[in-house]
């Protein structure tokens, strides 16, 4: 049989119970716009996290004083508060590590921060001008800290746009003004850009303030939190944290490695963590939407089913004029395909609704991609042959002369 008689067939047969045909469409469309929806919901979170982590900076490794491995564990201890590392260890990095482009130690805490009568509990870091290039940190009024302010000791800091907003307003211009930290006055220089994707704001909750004047003024010792080291391309990082730890091992008199006082986080690893996260998180929302697809699927084979019983008499004609097993499995699998291919084309258009609507109205972000729409005609097409195979097939096995007694 041609395939325009088919398709002109299995049209006729449908539009004869348009209702019935509607609301076995309709579980089809619910199910692949769910599967839409959640798959985009987690490539839009993939994309936000990768974004968020690519913006604190390209080549990016972050040395932390502590230990990488507690005694019978596999969780780092004490990472970020122990006091191992110093401004002399940075130094060291910056001019024995050849792969080494730039650096930028860092020490950092909470503080309570006042300034005309509000106040504000939030991170200060101390840093020094390399910061501001390592991490991305761009200043939107004002200049970042200089090498100057922390040779000279300089009480001078360098808010957030969060944090500008929490203790002066929005819209308003801080600079000259005075912040007090501990009990110290400190005049404001500069106000930081906010940073980030969705809704997610990077660096724009922190004050920054000269490396020198925190460790004289506020954290009291030498001691480094955090050092931010930028690698010279991608392809050099894994072995420039092999040299930075070796180096490291040997200025603190340490032989085994696995009794570290600090620890190096890449950002490549940091991001492929992420990543995977993520897709797992993924993978579990469009199973979980796939179940309604499932549950659509079994509606198409019940009415395949129906549709057969109610049609014996003409499948038993049909065989006895001379049509071919293959030529009623086909008109039936025609009709289930059609069911759920046009289902599938408008389950894609909901779920992209629905992920715009997700994004417009909520601070999650969603992405659809060409791939999830492939995925959405691929599975109802697929869907259409797997529900109504075993009605097709059926309705080829009828005996003729029984299905034409049939009443």
């Amino acid at each position: 049989m041609p395939i325009t008689d088919l398709f002109k067939e299995a049209s006729s047969a449908l539009f004869i119970n348009k209702m019935r045909s509607g609301l076995t469409v309709l579980g089809i469309i619910i199910g692949i716009g769910s599967v839409i929806a959640m798959i985009s919901i987690g490539q839009g979170a993939q994309a936000s996290i990768e974004s968020s982590i690519e913006s604190l900076g390209s080549n990016l490794l972050i040395l932390m004083p502590g230990a990488q491995r507690g005694i019978g564990s596999q969780i780092s201890a004490g990472r970020g508060s122990a006091q191992s590392l110093t401004s002399a260890d940075a130094e060291a990095i910056k001019k024995e590590v050849g792969l080494v482009k730039d650096i930028a130690p860092e020490v950092s805490g909470r503080y309570q921060v006042v300034a005309k009568g509000a106040n504000t509990n939030t991170q200060i870091v101390g840093t020094t001008a390399s910061y501001s290039t390592i991490r991305n940190v761009e200043v939107s009024e004002g200049v970042f800290i200089s090498d100057y302010n922390n040779k000279s000791l300089s009480r001078v800091a360098v808010l957030g746009s969060t944090v500008r907003d929490d203790l002066f307003g929005e819209n308003f211009n801080p600079l000259g003004q005075t912040i007090r930290i501990k009990g110290i006055n400190f005049t404001i220089i500069g106000i930081t850009k906010p940073k980030g994707t969705a809704g997610i704001s990077i660096q724009s909750d922190m004050i920054f303030v000269p490396l020198s004047t925190a460790q004289h003024f506020l954290s009291g010792n030498q001691y480094l939190t955090t050092v931010s080291i930028q690698v010279v391309d991608q392809n050099s990082m894994a072995e420039a944290q092999e040299q930075i730890t070796s180096l490291l091992l040997n200025r603190h008199h340490i032989s085994d490695p696995q009794k570290a006082d600090f620890s190096i986080m890449n950002q490549a690893d940091i991001l492929e963590s992420a990543s995977s996260i993520i897709n797992t998180f993924t993978i579990f929302l469009g199973s979980v939407a796939g179940i309604s697809l499932l549950v659509g699927g079994i509606g198409i084979m019940n009415m395949m089913l129906t549709t057969v019983t109610e049609r014996t008499r003409e499948i038993g004609l049909r065989k006895a004029l001379g049509a071919k097993k293959r030529d009623i499995i086909l008109q039936f699998l025609v009709e289930s395909i059609m069911l759920t291919f046009v289902g599938g084309i408008l389950g894609i258009f909901l779920g992209w609704f629905i992920s715009l609507g997700i994004s417009r109205f909520s601070a999650i972000a969603t992405k659809v991609s060409f791939l999830s729409i492939l995925l959405g005609c691929g599975v109802s097409t697929l869907t259409g042959i797997i529900f109504g195979y075993y009605p097709a097939k059926k309705a080829a096995d009828l005996n003729p002369i029984e299905a034409l007694r049939y009443e």
